[in-house]
């Protein structure tokens, strides 16, 4: 234990001789250690709490959305991406909540379960009215798929019939006139009637000779002179 004294005390008189200051003692060591650890987790706790601040700036903005939301969302594709959103929000504070937890934030976890919680709130009055967990206007109750709308046929007003489409109204129908393959479609048909058209005639034509001697033999007495 002497030895041990001398030789901490001539390491102290080593220093002093070297103008160094003493070496610092263990609890020194250790209390400069701690501070060295609380300024790291303070260091730590600023950038987690920019971190859950730029979050909660989206999600109140996701807020802000919904708020404005420019797409009906009475039913169908345009329900289900409303409640999406609303998903985004519980996921957003749900978020938050671990990154505040894990750096030990305490007012902004307590936001951000409230978050949650306003999101969850929100799904619930989306969904529960639909799935016929909420009492509901029976005259107009809200639907998750949107119906299917039929139009009516045309009616007269003196309650006549009115008739079938041409085959021409028929291919305008079927072929708008500002469908570049329907134009194509129609050109063609109307050149294929005019060369059938051309090509029967030619053929007519050509027959009309044979037509003659056919009708000369079915009918000789047409050949014979007449009498005076």
């Amino acid at each position: 234990m002497i030895d041990n004294d001398w030789s901490t005390k001539l390491k102290n008189i080593e220093r002093e001789f070297d103008g160094l200051p003493p070496e610092p003692s263990p609890a020194f060591k250790k209390m400069q250690s701690e501070e060295e650890r609380r300024a790291q987790e303070r260091a730590q706790q600023r950038a987690a709490a920019i971190g859950a601040g730029a979050r909660l700036i989206l999600v109140f903005a996701l807020f802000g959305a919904l708020a404005v939301w420019p797409y009906a969302n009475h039913c169908g594709a345009g329900w289900f991406g409303y409640v999406g959103a609303e998903a985004v929000i519980v996921a957003g504070g749900l978020w938050v909540a671990f990154t505040t937890w894990r750096y030990r934030l305490p007012k902004m976890h307590a936001l951000s379960l409230v978050i949650a919680l306003v999101g969850l709130v929100l799904i619930a009055s989306e969904v529960l009215p639909r799935t016929g967990y909420a009492s509901v206007d029976p005259r107009n109750p809200p639907q998750l798929w949107c119906p299917e709308t039929s139009t009516p046929p045309p009616s007269t007003g003196s309650g006549t019939r009115l008739a079938p489409p041409s085959a021409a109204e028929e291919a305008n129908v079927a072929f708008p006139t500002s469908d570049l393959v329907g134009e194509r479609v129609r050109y063609a048909a109307k050149s294929m009637e005019s060369r059938w058209q051309e090509s029967s005639s030619d053929l007519v034509k050509q027959l009309r000779p044979q037509r003659a001697v056919l009708e000369r033999i079915a009918h000789p007495e047409s050949r014979l002179p007449r009498d005076p």
